[in-house]
């Protein structure tokens, strides 16, 4: 008992400081966000003289953020409606049907997480501007879709496994069939790994930045907030302190949603992974 009590406390030691180490950039830049330039630059890590809130009112003004606020909102609610619609339903369709075409399929939507953005971005910056789907905050949530589908098919696929086939027999007795089958049916049982599915989707795509400076950097009508966050940055001058403010402002909403509802993403992880 005493070995594993001391086994524990070092673990939780352990987690604890790798905890810290993670949060550090965090804290950084929300210390910074209360100082002025000469405060930043003289030095980096000290905490602020005074906490005051010039800098975020300063921010709120210059970059528009009720703006930036609404264009975040359209992109990341336009990106998981699509994501969750189309990879349920897909995943449910794969899951039910055995052959070997179906196998394969599954393994052509899930292979996709393993190519990494940077070595096609070139092709769907090209492919957007040729469906119009550039420089506006619709067409970037639409091409979100493509890239959150795989990891929400691998998830949903693994959870709908470990659904009974008898309820999909006695719905389909009832009258149900089809879309009603599996809307009335089948989507309610997979709340907790659609929870789980819209944390991580709005934590990536709220605080995304290669793809929407790709997309929506055009125009400072469809802007997001990380990219605002970025014009404080300059090649011959950088006002830190705005930008560490910027961000701030920019990650704080997605912080919050983690926070609230972190305790679903290990149980639905776990569901779809378990299961069947």
């Amino acid at each position: 008992m005493t070995s594993a009590k001391t086994g524990r406390l070092i673990l939780e030691i352990v987690m604890i400081i790798l905890s810290l180490l993670f949060l550090y950039p965090l804290i950084l830049a929300i210390i910074n966000s209360f100082k002025s330039f000469s405060e930043v630059m003289s030095d980096v890590i000290a905490m602020p003289q005074q906490f005051n809130f010039d800098n975020y009112a300063y921010v709120w003004k210059y970059i528009n953020y009720p703006r930036l606020f609404i264009n975040n909102t359209i992109i990341t609610l336009i990106g998981l409606i699509g994501i969750i619609l189309f990879s349920s339903v897909a995943a449910y369709k794969l899951s039910r049907t055995q052959s070997k075409w179906s196998n394969m399929i599954y393994l052509l939507c899930i292979i996709p997480m393993l190519i990494p953005f940077q070595s096609i971005m070139l092709t769907v910056l090209q492919l957007a501007k040729n469906l119009h789907l550039s420089d506006s905050t619709w067409g970037l949530g639409i091409l979100y879709w493509g890239f959150g589908a795989p990891l929400a098919v691998f998830i949903y696929h693994g959870f709908v496994k470990g659904i009974p086939r008898e309820i999909d027999e006695s719905a389909t007795i009832d009258g149900a069939s089809g879309f009603k089958l599996f809307f009335l049916v089948i989507f309610p049982l997979l709340q907790s790994v659609t929870t789980t599915i819209i944390i991580i989707d709005v934590m990536w795509i709220w605080n995304d930045f290669l793809l929407p400076l790709l997309m929506v950097n055009g125009s400072p009508a469809t802007k997001t907030l990380t990219l605002a966050a970025y014009t404080f940055v300059g090649q011959y001058t950088s006002d830190w302190q705005y930008a560490m403010t910027a961000m701030v402002m920019a990650v704080m909403p997605s912080i919050i949603v983690f926070v609230l509802l972190q305790k679903y993403i290990v149980r639905g992880v776990v569901a779809g992974a378990v299961k069947g």
